[in-house]
């Protein structure tokens, strides 16, 4: 999928003894996005934004060691020893000695040859890995205007873990002019070198540059132009990160200290065997209890009592992408922890007080956002027609950030049909949902629609409950309402076996619970999102409340 990005110039800093200018180039070829202000938090502006680099450059997949020069090494020591074998008369032995020194004399005059190669190669390696970061990365970040706040969104390199800076207009004084919108910037790697040298002696201006905007004339500079082939996945998984988060969830406090010594933990030892786990033992009004496998070792949070009503334990894994957070716990207030289940996503939300950090990670680290879930099919999904839509889009659009409720008191609209729609535009890029305000906002992912074809599904499983649909094979048998939720029954027919699929739906027309006897289920739960018999199960119920 190819991005086509034009950006005047590029983002450029001016360090002077007392100020520091940063312009943001954005993309020109996007609707007019600008802000220009003054950082009044200069010190944990610097920290939140070098967390959001963290997210950026991390990469937990597994890398396996480069075993080639041993393994050369030891089939020359095999062939040597076969060899010595097979001579048996003292002549020929000394001379094949003879014959494998000289060949050692003449393999390290071969390696000094080629020494200077190696070390510049390193040296190359090296200084691209510090300086030029940007080669790494394919996807410029999304910053988002809002009357309210300014926000970065940004992706980790396997594609596990997301990043959201929010900061309100507090952060800023001195704000000169806006324009709301979502845009690109050129964020280049050298730009973190320079995000550290903010200090609360030092004006800081902030701005995402106008002057892209403006009529280019003669003797000016030209314009950047960008392609970047994009993989789906990629774009994937912001789709999936924005519908993760619109699904209910288990949430409590922790204190920054209670996040610092998980952290601690983690540094101080290191796992040789699974499980890799980190258990939230949830009581409620006790303090919540923290397990790490395999070496059993807990932490009791005093200072974070657990306030909901079920007692639960929660199990996650790829706990070292929470070192990410680190850097934000000397200004963070507290951390307000979404867990999603057992093996499911989990987010991370850090009160800076007038800035917000969320960081969202998959299940595991080699489960990434893109093609091992599908939160989407779990998300609100209630028929809505194409004018209805419109309709909540532009209400959404003239108040840029509004809660489902407001909406739909405003319109006159039913709340499930608010969030059918908001839910649609979220999986097609075009809102987010907001875990820090709890509140849906407006944010278009790509200046062009996307090609949901392509995007929307990373299996086949809503292909397949929609073939179940059209040849009648789904079944609903029994339908039973609790008054917050109502759970269904039925039966879906493939290929001569019958399963009985079941599922509970809030109020809101999520999936919170759901069982299946087919395998897919019985082996993944809802760990990769729904079964096919699941979906069809829901979908087919949906039609005959139309």
């Amino acid at each position: 999928m190819e991005f086509a990005y034009s950006y005047h110039g590029s983002t450029a800093v001016n360090n002077q003894g007392n100020n520091t200018q940063m312009s943001f180039s954005p993309d020109t070829k996007r609707p007019p996005t600008y802000f220009i202000g003054e950082l009044r938090k200069s010190v944990a502006f610097r920290e939140a934004i070098s967390a959001l680099h963290d997210v950026v450059v991390s990469d937990l997949r597994y890398q396996p060691k480069d075993k080639e020069a041993y393994k050369e090494w030891a089939k020359q020591q095999e062939d040597m020893e076969w060899q010595t074998v097979a001579v048996q008369q003292q002549a020929v032995a000394d001379q094949m000695t003879a014959i494998r020194e000289e060949l050692t004399s003449l393999n390290s005059i071969n390696y000094e040859r080629w020494r200077p190669y190696y070390q510049a190669r390193e040296k190359f390696r090296r200084y691209v890995w510090q300086k030029q970061l940007d080669f790494y990365f394919v996807f410029d970040p999304v910053i988002t205007i809002h009357p309210d706040e300014i926000f970065f969104e940004c992706f980790s390199q396997d594609e596990s873990s997301y990043g959201r800076l929010g900061a309100s207009y507090e952060v800023f004084k001195n704000i000169n002019e806006f324009a709301c919108g979502t845009t690109n910037i050129d964020y280049s790697a050298a730009l973190y070198d320079e995000f550290q040298k903010i200090r609360s002696y030092k004006t800081t201006q902030f701005q995402v540059d106008p002057s892209g905007f403006e009529v280019q004339t003669t003797h000016e500079e030209t314009f950047k132009e960008v392609k970047i082939d994009l993989p789906d996945s990629w774009v994937r998984g912001f789709l999936q990160v924005s519908s993760a988060m619109s699904l209910p969830a288990t949430t409590f406090d922790l204190h920054p200290m209670d996040i610092h010594n998980i952290c601690l933990i983690l540094r101080r030892n290191k796992e040789k065997k699974g499980p890799r786990s980190l258990r939230y033992i949830l009581e409620p009004g006790q303090p919540i209890k923290i397990i790490f496998d395999p070496w059993n070792t807990e932490v009791i949070c005093w200072r974070s009592p657990y306030t909901g009503h079920n007692s639960q334990e929660i199990r996650v894994w790829g706990r070292r992408r929470i070192h990410i957070l680190e850097r934000l716990i000397p200004i963070t207030q507290k951390f307000t922890i979404h867990l999603l289940g057992t093996g499911m996503p989990s987010f991370y939300v850090a009160d800076l007080g007038d800035m917000s950090f969320t960081l969202g990670l998959s299940g595991w680290t080699a489960n990434d956002w893109s093609s091992s879930g599908n939160f989407d099919l779990m998300a609100p999904r209630a028929d809505v027609d194409e004018w209805t839509q419109k309709i909540i889009f532009d209400a959404l659009r003239e108040t840029w950030a509004e809660t489902p409720a407001s909406l739909a008191q405003r319109l006159g609209l039913s709340q499930t049909a608010v969030l059918g729609a908001l839910g649609a535009y979220t999986q097609a890029g075009r809102a987010i949902y907001d875990l820090n305000k709890q509140v849906y906002r407006l944010r278009e992912l790509s200046r062009e629609p996307l090609p949901m074809e392509r995007l929307r599904f990373a299996n086949e499983r809503e292909e397949k409950a929609t073939r179940f649909l059209s040849e009648n094979q789904v079944q609903v048998s029994s339908v039973t309402d609790s008054g917050s939720a109502f759970v269904l029954q039925g039966t879906v027919r493939e290929k001569g076996k019958t399963y009985a699929p079941n599922l509970t739906i809030d109020s809101d027309e999520r999936i919170i619970k759901a069982e299946c006897t087919c395998n897919w289920h019985q082996q993944n739960k809802l760990y990769k999102g729904p079964c096919e018999h699941i979906l069809a199960l829901r979908m087919h119920h949906a039609r005959l409340c139309q």
